[in-house]
């Protein structure tokens, strides 16, 4: 494991990409203007450019990668350093990795190949956004970068950290690759193949860049971005952070980051979020976004207990954009008035969420909607406390165990979830977890179901039994994903049952313009409870409300969670959009609520303009003893409260945005 190097809560990460047709690179940079900026905005770490996509060098050296723009003499990067730490702010320098446009024109032989013979990435005459050509680290190219990240390393010694970036696993059939995976026993025509290659081929050149880097400077912090999220416990040996770059309006939306920092948070390194101040995406010079959403995407990280990180991009002659920092300055001078509620803060959570690790990781940042994505904003807004897991995390301490959708159990798995309910543990799962792969058959019998296959139907509805029907509108309600026959075995409850169609919809035989209406209510069950531990629905819920947003999905989840947890660790009566999370910082508890609401302004853009407050919101937390005062902080405003069976109940006065509700 990577030691730990402290993390800074208000960062930049400054973007420089800048073509070789630009001449008048740096001419206008004022060190001590850019660095005293940075200051004025409560910025305590910029993570500045040794070398971007384009190839190219913004230091002195001999090297002929230097930018053609940087006027001899010029000590971009030198200056930036020496001025930021004038400052007491960190300068970690970033190095672009696989996107390298001048090292892929001068060697088009070190640029990754497809099956087809294709080189990836950017063809000759494409100059769409965001596609580079991209370089293949089997080839000589990784030697040529390990020459270049020595000497930053010795210029800049003792760096504060290296950022490397675009560091995905790249499969390629290039000659140095297909020799590499003769040697390793792989087969170059199997696919399957190809990415076991790539996955090592990034796993040696983490190893062997974080060892460059920390020979030189024992404590620099050092991240490789662009590995995704499906194997951090295994990285996190070449990785002294984890952050998760997700620019809600540059394509990654607004779930991706409450995602996978739950996640993160469970395993032992320090995490960051990265948003941008830009109206969409990187480089959007011009494009600024309202404060009310750089609020918000701030709030949420530190709400996870994350560090913050900004993108912004310098403009070639070496100016930062006035705009940009004004509200960069708001938003971070908020985060610093927090800090003393923030600093080893750690999440707390009820409920874990079982998540295997993905068959191909390190394939960047985009991942496709499921029952992971289903599960986190079911949970989110039914205010429940809860974690993302991994196979290798340790669900015991944890009171609810849910198992979404689709987990293949095998034996161990099996062992474990079964020891975990003899210890007194509650289990909630859907879909086809804990059955076999044909779905025919119980492999955990404490589900309390005989599983009949897959139902033969799309759509088929659900008809909620009265113990789980609150809230619910008295009607058939349709599930649009197709779900498992099962029925209640001796003992289990029937709490909800399936209606199916009179006929599966087909050229032969159809109604209507969509699905065929239900017919009449089935022997098989919708929803299942089995003693008080174990809850199960026979559907992929969490898949299917992440891709349809169907109230009933997530009510019968609520309600059927409050069977198997009466005593959630937090109520809020608030809206759905009403986001909760719950820390402990040594003594003290901190609720944090986070009322902000992204709208759809564009086809295709969520935006936050405004911040509309709650008044007098009703809060009850779950405590093993009365607090002896609650506050909200910064401000430190006392809020009367009562404690009664274990539980101290109070009314938040106002949440605009943001409220800290602090117990201590």
């Amino acid at each position: 494991m990577a030691k730990q190097v402290p993390l800074r809560y208000r960062q930049i990460h400054l973007d420089f990409h800048t073509g070789p047709w630009i001449a008048d690179v740096g001419v206008d940079f004022d060190a001590r203007e850019f660095a005293r900026t940075m200051k004025r905005s409560a910025v305590d770490s910029v993570t500045v450019f040794a070398k971007c996509h384009h190839g190219h060098l913004y230091y002195e050296t001999n090297r002929a990668e230097r930018h053609p723009g940087l006027k001899k003499g010029t000590r971009l990067l030198e200056q930036q350093v020496e001025a930021l730490r004038r400052e007491g702010i960190r300068a970690p320098i970033y190095i672009s990795v696989m996107c390298d446009e001048y090292a892929a024109n001068t060697h088009p032989e070190w640029v990754a190949v497809e099956p087809d013979g294709k080189r990836v990435g950017r063809g000759p005459l494409d100059n769409s956004r965001f596609l580079w050509q991209i370089l293949d680290m089997s080839s000589p190219y990784q030697d040529y970068l390990a020459e270049q990240t020595r000497e930053i390393l010795a210029k800049f010694k003792p760096v504060d950290g290296v950022f490397f970036d675009m560091c995905w696993d790249q499969p390629s059939v290039s000659n140095w690759a297909k020799k590499q995976m003769a040697e390793w026993d792989l087969n170059p025509e199997i696919e399957a193949d190809r990415f076991r290659h790539a996955r090592r081929v990034a796993l040696d050149y983490m190893r062997r860049f974080y060892d460059m880097v920390k020979k030189s400077a024992k404590d620099a912090t050092v991240f490789f971005n662009g590995r995704g999220h499906g194997n951090l416990r295994e990285e996190a040996r070449w990785q002294t952070q984890h952050e998760i770059e997700s620019l809600p309006t540059g394509g990654w939306g607004y779930m991706y980051f409450p995602k996978n920092v739950r996640l993160a948070r469970t395993l032992p390194l320090p995490y960051m979020g990265m948003t941008a101040r830009f109206h969409k995406s990187w480089a959007d010079f011009g494009g600024l976004k309202p404060y009310a959403a750089l609020e918000y995407e701030t709030s949420q990280m530190i709400a996870h207990g994350a560090r913050c990180s900004i993108g912004d991009q310098l403009h070639p002659r070496g100016t930062l954009d006035r705009g940009a920092y004004e509200i960069i300055a708001k938003a971070y001078k908020r985060v610093a008035e927090r800090e003393p509620w923030l600093q080893s803060a750690r999440p707390l959570t009820q409920i874990a969420v079982y998540q295997p690790l993905e068959a191909k990781v390190g394939q960047g940042a985009k991942s496709p909607v499921g029952a992971s994505e289903g599960a986190v904003r079911m949970l989110t807004q039914l205010k429940q406390q809860f974690d993302l897991i991994d196979p290798a995390t340790a669900f015991e301490k944890y009171e609810v165990l849910i198992l979404p959708d689709h987990v293949r159990m095998d034996d161990a798995l099996l062992k474990r979830v079964r020891a975990f309910l003899k210890s007194g543990g509650k289990l909630l799962a859907s879909g086809t977890s804990g059955l076999d792969e044909t779905a025919a058959r119980a492999l955990l019998p404490e589900l309390g179901v005989a599983a009949h296959g897959m139902s033969p139907f799309k759509t088929t509805y659900i008809r909620f039994g009265r113990e789980i029907a609150t809230d619910v509108p008295p009607s058939d309600h349709v599930m649009y994903e197709t779900g498992v026959r099962v029925t209640a075995t001796r003992g289990a409850t029937t709490l909800a049952k399936v209606v199916e169609p009179y006929f599966e919809r087909s050229w032969k035989h159809f109604s209507s313009h969509a699905q065929t209406p239900g017919d009449k209510p089935t022997r098989f069950a919708a929803a299942v409870q089995n003693g008080e531990s174990v809850g199960f629905i026979p559907y992929p819920i969490f898949s299917a409300y992440a891709l349809h947003g169907n109230v009933p999905y997530r009510l019968l989840v609520r309600n059927l969670l409050e069977r198997l947890l009466p005593e959630p660790l937090l109520r809020v009566d608030g809206p759905t959009t009403t986001e909760t999370s719950v820390t402990r910082q040594g003594k003290r508890t901190i609720v944090h609520l986070l009322q902000y609401a992204p709208e759809r302004r564009t086809e295709k853009l969520d935006l936050i303009e405004d911040i509309v407050p709650l008044y007098d919101v009703p809060l009850s937390l779950k405590l093993d003893r009365a607090p002896k005062k609650v506050y909200s902080a910064p401000d430190e405003s006392e809020i009367e409260f009562e404690y009664l069976a274990g539980r101290v109940n109070l009314r938040v006065p106002e949440v605009r945005g943001h409220a800290m509700i602090v117990f201590e």
